[in-house]
């Protein structure tokens, strides 16, 4: 039986058992590699994969044409161009595009970032002390250098206003400071995150003589000066954000920027609802669609731009793991602190209905948060790295789960599984729930059990409805409420909904974004991403865990852990995954021959010069 944990304060002396634990198996051990090595990158495990002397990243096409305007369409609206702070809801526009960071991740290894603004990295094997020379040539786009008071302003503003992951994780940071006017140098505690190096390499740097420092966590539409290849040319609050390429760029021919940043100008452009985006996307409006609705995928791109060539579909495929779409219960709220309600009302999404009738089959049924990958605990035994691991907390992942025999419960596909019903309620009445007049209600007085589930569009709004139906065949009383984006980011912001429809996205090697998700130190810190509101030791222990791993063996052991403790704690009811990605595109937007290992990278999309006007 899965016994559950009492949240509370995580006592040290755990902590030193689970990492004495982990070094007794090899897993905080393995082998040191020494910054001298390669020290224009940094790798999370092994070594990087190019050379110093490497002339591109592989996937990045030098002779891709340059020049034209790619427009990306966003559903919602914008009321700041600051997404690194709490206030405020911001497309991903100025740091991806206007500002630059000391590292560059590589979307063709599982975690490894090579030097942009810094010429040289400096990590000692330990990972306790990190140090970056910044490249003499680096200029922000007024002409004045780059420098280590820059990275330090930065990391300051970070760490007291940026948004809680930042703030958690640079505040393990035990001293930064600026030597010289090109080296910067961070102590990093006891090395135990060694995720840290890689964080702080990915800051995107603010100028600090073109920054309020007391206004930096404020909502504002003024843009922050950066060292990137383009400038915001137009703001229009809201509705649309335009950027242009800069003359001047620094970087030009940086290896690492050789083939990227193609387009002349950039556009995003926002509209209201998924209908209306999707319908100004059919009508030539913007040019490249992530697609995630199956119905719109199957049938919804039977129109003559598609039948024309003049929109291109692209079925990508990518080694990343496939993440966890659930619907996420707020267990801060009464009705779901117990454990057994959440399990019973899991039982109760007909997948196998949903996934023929809804999505034209084309879904994976979720059950773990790294599918499709080594780090997934589905179907797998815990091995004895782990069982030496959990000694310290025991009963914390059900037995079946712990063998590997667990699976999220499968339906007749009737939509009316009386089998699955009948299980559902055994769980709930344990749980002190009773049917009394066709509803379910709690203990003596009675309350009828309900909730709302809050989405912002119409697919989830329509999957809510239906697993609204499923629920009140029981006796459970569930509204669904659409709301605009801004409200709805700003309710999450503050865990005021009871459910939502969420997606957790998994990379190759899960980190401190991990923390943000499932720490205790989140669960109740305002904008932070706990929206199921987790406090357990044993998680926040395999957090520490996977963060200090040395090894290869160490990291995948530590996070089918954590998958392991989630899924035993039944925090959201599992919906699907796509085993592929979908793009859509205008046919004058070019992607690579070579495409990335690892996720799809917007910086390669390059369009394609307009032919010649004819001749009189």
């Amino acid at each position: 039986m899965h016994r559950r944990i009492r949240a509370s304060a995580r006592p040290a002396w755990i902590f030193g058992l689970v990492l004495a634990s982990l070094a007794a198996f090899g897993l905080v051990g393995g082998a040191r590699a020494t910054a001298a090595e390669n020290d224009n990158a940094i790798a999370m495990h092994g070594e990087p994969a190019l050379p110093k002397s490497f002339d591109h990243l592989p996937y990045a096409d030098p002779k891709a044409p340059k020049g034209g305007r790619i427009i990306f369409g966003q559903q919602g609206t914008f009321d700041s161009l600051n997404p690194l702070v709490v206030l405020g809801v911001a497309p991903d526009a100025v740091p991806r595009y206007v500002q630059q960071s000391l590292l560059f991740r590589s979307a063709d290894e599982p975690f490894t970032a090579y030097g942009l603004l810094a010429s040289k990295v400096e990590l000692n094997s330990e990972r306790t002390l990190l140090a970056f020379q910044i490249d003499p040539r680096a200029r922000f786009s007024d002409g004045k250098p780059v420098t280590a008071q820059d990275v330090i302003f930065t990391f300051e503003m970070l760490k007291t206003k940026g948004k809680p992951f930042h703030r958690s994780s640079l505040s393990r940071v035990t001293k930064a400071e600026a030597p010289s006017p090109d080296r910067v140098v961070f102590e990093l505690g006891d090395g135990s995150n060694r995720e840290l190096p890689l964080v702080i390499g990915a800051m995107p740097i603010f100028a600090r003589h073109a920054t309020d420092a007391e206004k930096f966590g404020d909502t504002s539409f003024k843009p922050a000066l950066g060292s990137g290849p383009y400038l915001v040319e137009e703001v229009k609050p809201g509705e649309m954000l335009r950027l242009k390429r800069r003359k001047d760029f620094w970087a030009e021919e940086h290896p690492l920027t050789r083939g990227l940043f193609n387009a002349e100008e950039i556009r995003y452009d926002f509209y209201r609802d998924s209908n209306a985006l999707f319908e100004a996307f059919k009508a030539g409006l913007y040019d490249v669609r992530l697609e995630s609705d199956p119905t719109r995928w199957m049938t919804g791109y039977d129109v003559p731009a598609v039948r024309d060539g003049r929109i291109i579909r692209d079925t990508l495929r990518f080694q990343t793991p496939k993440g966890m779409t659930g619907l996420v219960f707020n267990t801060r709220r009464a009705q779901f602190a117990d454990i057994r309600v959440r399990e019973a009302l899991a039982m109760l999404f007909d997948f196998e209905w949903a996934n023929r009738n809804l999505f034209h089959g084309v879904y994976r049924r979720a059950g773990s948060f790294f599918a499709d990958s080594e780090l997934s605990a589905l179907g797998v035994p815990a091995d004895e790295h782990e069982k030496a691991f959990l000694a310290a907390f025991p009963g914390a992942i059900r037995d079946d789960i712990l063998a590997g025999t667990w699976a999220p419960t499968a339906t007749d596909g009737s939509g009316r599984d009386r089998d699955q019903a009948r299980r559902a309620l055994d769980l709930l009445e344990a749980a002190g729930y009773r049917l009394s007049d066709g509803q379910l209600r709690q203990g003596e007085k009675g309350e009828p059990f309900s909730f709302e589930i809050t989405v912002t569009n119409r697919p989830q709004e329509r999957l809510a409805l239906n697993y609204a139906t499923s629920l009140g065949r029981l006796g459970i009383a569930v509204s669904v409420r659409l709301i605009d984006d801004v409200q709805y980011w700003r309710r999450l912001s503050t865990f005021d909904f009871d459910m939502i429809q969420w997606t957790w996205p998994a990379s190759a090697s899960p980190g401190n974004e991990q923390v943000g998700r499932w720490g205790s130190v989140n669960a109740e810190r305002k904008g932070a991403l706990n929206y199921a509101g987790v406090r357990s030791p044993a998680i926040d222990a395999t957090l520490q865990a996977l963060l200090a791993a040395r090894s290869r063996e160490g990291f995948v052991a530590a996070v089918r852990t954590l998958d392991r403790l989630l899924l035993s704690g039944f925090y959201a009811v599992p919906l699907y995954y796509l085993p592929e990605t979908w793009l859509a595109r205008s046919r004058e937007i070019t992607l690579p021959q070579r495409r990335p290992t690892f996720f799809f990278s917007t910086e390669t999309l390059a369009r394609l010069p307009a032919p010649p006007a004819p001749a009189n």
